[in-house]
């Protein structure tokens, strides 16, 4: 195998097994020579001789060595290791490949290959091949098929969905392929890895989600709690955790499945236990990519902190609040233009009350979903005047819905980042600041800047001077490339000292 490179340091990570510290969960795996078993920093086993431990910054490579994942600790429900470097053009080009073997919606239902993802990432295979395994020292197919595993592994020890669709939902065409990969790599046979015990609801399916402390959850439910709407959203804030349950159409397929979630924050194990409609059992490793990319559950706020805390020193366990669909959330954007964050809400519900389709969920506040993409696209010039909504957002709503109705313009974390800003700013109605605020929560880019934002230019202290969109542009440097973090700093420092919303203030304007 090709050597790989990678900065772990062994004893550093064997101190951090023993303390068990969750702040690297995640950031790499032990691999026990003795047991043949590899495990989470945060494995309540006893800790093993450190002459049997090797270390890995990814199950790929424990698994390439030939370790089995602990049944205990689950490796599978370890927040991933993202990764984002603005120097080394390897580096950037290795993690983003492995940013979209991580993105189901990147392929539109379809197996990725290794030569697809070369030609979206504008190099030949073979050097894809060559970074790659350079980066992390396994090849592309064996990284895909660990992370595959690990989601069928999840999905058998935590619900009762049958082998059959547990094998089609985690990307194998067949169950003989699974059965074959699964009984190759862990040495049992699916079957055999269903839990006694596990946790089961009388409705829906439910499976935990780790990530990395300090999380403000408090800052993150305030965020939504602000911009929820009546009939879609439900937010409980709570001091140990809080949760937020929703209505939601994923559309995979060529099918849509409409259902709910609703998620309950474990702050004392560092995790969020997510439930799912049964309806939406079919699409389940997507909606857990989803739900992940919405708390930010994968964001390491040890590389973070570390550029950003200088600045924000109060900020250490904010995150950047995602969004279940990235439609609804640019369509969300385009009523937030240049108005309070109440009144974009009005705007929103206004919309929904027209426009969304009824649906029944075990809670009487959630009785609809948010219109979809067909619904708007064909929405008229007079139905939506007659909610409030000028001509300029009525165009850009109605734009937006057709491009991605059309499969024109795709918004999640595997889209493009650059050919999806500039198909944004080509829609009627749609500027920076709205596409950097789209890029920063539906695209999940961790650099995104909205940078002529009045209430960013408060935080920063830059509002009165002549240029303040140069001034805070020139302040944003020293921030890269978690920029998108630095803004909701800046943003939740502009809230009441006596509170902890998180939630950026009431006015969001978009630059001219």
């Amino acid at each position: 195998m090709s050597p790989y490179v990678s900065d772990l340091q062994p004893d550093a990570c064997y101190r951090a097994l023993k303390a068990r510290d969750a702040r690297f969960d995640g950031s790499f795996f032990t691999g026990v020579t003795s047991t043949g078993i590899y495990c989470r920093p945060v494995c309540r086993v006893r800790t093993p001789k450190r002459e049997n431990c090797r270390f890995f910054g990814h199950a790929a490579q424990a698994e390439s060595a030939g370790f089995r994942p602990c049944l205990r600790c689950r490796p599978e429900l370890a927040p991933h290791s993202v990764v984002w470097s603005v120097q080394d053009a390897s580096s950037i080009l290795a993690h983003q490949a492995a940013r979209l073997l991580e993105e189901p919606e990147a392929w539109s239902g379809t197996v990725a290959s290794v030569e697809q993802l070369a030609a979206r990432l504008g190099v030949s295979d073979r050097h894809l091949r060559r970074i790659f395994e350079a980066q992390f020292g396994v090849s592309p197919v064996q990284y895909l098929q660990t992370r595959r595993l690990l989601t069928a592994k999840q999905l058998l020890a935590d619900t009762a969905l049958p082998v059959t669709e547990v094998a089609l939902a985690s990307g194998y065409a067949s169950v003989r392929r699974f059965n074959a990969a699964f009984l190759a790599h862990y040495g049992l046979n699916p079957t055999q890895l269903r839990r006694e015990g596990s946790e089961r609801h009388d409705q829906g399916v439910a499976v935990r989600l780790g990530y990395r402390p300090p999380y403000d959850t408090l800052a993150m439910l305030a965020f939504f709690a602000q911009r929820q709407l009546r009939g879609v959203e439900l937010v409980r804030e709570a001091a140990d955790g809080g949760s937020l349950a929703r209505t939601l159409a994923v559309e995979a397929g060529g099918r849509v499945h409409r259902g709910w979630l609703a998620v309950q924050f474990d702050a004392a194990h560092h995790q969020l236990l997510l439930r799912v409609a049964d309806s939406l059992a079919p699409v389940l490793p997507l909606v857990i990519r989803r739900v992940r990319c919405a708390f930010d559950l994968d964001a390491d706020p040890r590389g973070i902190n570390k550029v950003l805390h200088g600045h924000f020193p109060g900020g250490d366990g904010l995150r950047v609040p995602g969004a279940l669909s990235g439609y609804e959330l640019a369509v969300r954007a385009v009523l937030g233009q240049q108005i309070t964050v109440a009144a974009a809400r009005t705007l929103a519900q206004r919309l929904l009350d027209r426009f969304g389709e009824p649906i029944a969920t075990p809670w009487p506040e959630l009785t609809r979903l948010f219109p979809e993409p067909a619904v708007l696209a064909g929405a008229s010039g007079d139905a939506l005047g007659q909610l409030g909504i000028v001509r300029q957002r009525q165009a850009a709503i109605v734009a937006i819905a057709r491009a991605v109705h059309e499969k024109r313009l795709e918004l999640h974390g595997g889209a493009e980042l650059a050919a999806t800003l500039q198909a944004l700013m080509a829609l009627p109605g749609i500027g920076d600041w709205t596409a950097q605020y789209i890029a920063m929560r539906a695209l999940r880019w961790p650099d995104a800047f909205p940078v002529g934002d009045v209430a960013l230019h408060k935080a920063l202290g830059v509002h009165g001077e002549p240029r303040p969109a140069r001034a805070a542009l020139a302040a944003s440097q020293a921030w890269r490339p978690w920029r998108s973090y630095a803004v909701i700093r800046a943003w939740h420092g502009l809230a009441a000292p006596s509170t902890s919303t998180g939630a950026p203030p009431a006015v969001l304007e978009e630059s001219a």
